[in-house]
């Protein structure tokens, strides 16, 4: 039997603002369900998206976009992308990327990260004064992000302004509702991003240093195998467009919450050990990515439904973490929940490989914020951006008082 889905337009500005009351409405009618107009199932439920994710005959199955010709850079940067392959490329690219990452990378950059995030924050209590609005979003949850990335990868300073108006253009790709000019403008973005890299890539060759794109130029494995250039460039992207996207909408979704629940925010002041705890809380509570497509390589049974081959299913990160089956009170933020299984850094072969640099980030971020400030309120209303994948602000007004 075909479960339609109780109406979800994922372009509407209140689901977009607000998607997690659609979601409960949602769930309380089947845990997957059919989507007409994306042409695709829906898995609202946490054991239904946790099992998309995991179950191996779901893959990530890329298809070159089309027109091939129109789309060449954008199709390069994901045909080599570890997230939309599966075993046994999957497993091989992974295990050369790991090696690379395994060399103490993220360890190595944590107390420099500790101190830009100290440094952006007073910048942020000096224009505030304790009086106006500043935005906490531009001034730090996106700068710190993409200048960690730089720094693990060896971009120069120079260059680092390039980056995120690359990804901000890239990441618009996965949105549903694209305009032409969106889609052009992604692609203009890949091709630049792409000849950027091989020339950093070349630079690397011949003059190696201790970055991350060093050790990914030169790592091997034990059966002498390597990764190829586009391989090497498309990691480079993805670690960053993935890498720091998350973590901005973290650090700007997360905050927000914090601010409109201030009992919470002077809870985690009087106990700064709860840190840890309360950066999964804010990534559960509102999902920087809130869908994640599979496609079914043979037919699959879940949730009372039967996935056909080559039907895709999306697991709903963001409903999956607010399931009063699995979370006590999942409309309730807590930050010293402690039971928090949520799934916002996917799960299975494809569990995010970034997840300890972004909770590095994170919690430096926070850190700062509650140890060089005494007081936070939100300056005026914050402002959303309007897509519904990529889940996260466009402005974040602050008032902060050392």
């Amino acid at each position: 039997m075909t479960v339609a889905a109780a109406p979800l337009d994922l372009t509407d500005a209140a689901v977009v603002g607000d998607p997690y009351p659609a979601f409960a409405r949602a769930r309380a009618v089947a845990p997957v369900q059919w989507h007409e107009r994306l042409g695709l199932w829906l898995a609202f439920t946490h054991a239904e998206a946790n099992a998309v994710l995991r179950d191996r005959r779901l893959g990530r199955i890329w298809t070159d976009k089309q027109p091939a010709e129109r789309f060449g850079s954008f199709n390069l940067i994901h045909r080599n992308a570890i997230l939309e392959m599966e075993p046994p490329d999957h497993t091989r690219l992974r295990r050369l990327i790991s090696a690379a990452f395994a060399r103490g990378h993220v360890e190595r950059l944590r107390p420099w990260v500790e101190q830009l995030a100290g440094t952006l924050v007073d910048g942020l209590v000096e224009r505030s004064g304790g009086a106006e609005p500043v935005d906490v979003l531009s001034g730090m949850a996106e700068e710190l992000p993409v200048a960690v990335i730089a720094e693990l990868l060896g971009v120069p300073d120079a260059d680092r302004p390039l980056l995120r108006p690359w990804s901000n253009a890239i990441v618009k790709m996965y949105e549903y509702g694209r305009t032409a000019e969106i889609e052009d403008a992604a692609e203009r973005a890949a091709a630049e991003f792409v000849a950027y890299l091989r020339m950093l890539t070349e630079q690397r060759r011949r003059s190696p240093g201790e970055d991350l794109l060093s050790h990914l130029v030169g790592v091997r494995d034990s059966d002498g195998d390597r990764l190829t250039e586009d391989e090497l460039v498309t990691t480079c992207i993805l670690l960053l467009n993935a890498g720091h996207e998350a973590t901005v909408n973290v650090s700007g979704n997360g905050l927000l919450a914090l601010l409109e629940h201030p009992d919470q925010l002077e809870r985690l002041r009087a106990d700064p050990g709860l840190l840890p705890t309360a950066i999964e809380e804010l990534m559960r509570f509102d999902s920087p990515l809130q869908l994640f497509e599979r496609t079914a390589t043979e037919d699959v049974a879940i949730g009372g439904v039967t996935v056909r081959t080559g039907q895709k299913i999306a697991a709903l990160l963001g409903s999956a973490n607010h399931d009063p089956a699995v979370f006590e009170g999942p409309e309730t933020l807590d930050v010293g929940r402690t039971e928090n299984p949520h799934i916002s850094f996917g799960a299975g072969v494809h569990f995010c490989i970034g997840a300890p640099l972004a909770r590095v980030e994170l919690q430096a971020s926070f850190g700062a914020l509650l140890a060089r400030t005494s007081r936070l309120e939100l300056g005026r209303p914050a402002r959303r951006r309007p897509e519904f994948v990529i889940r996260g602000l466009a402005e974040l007004p602050v008032v902060l008082t050392a």
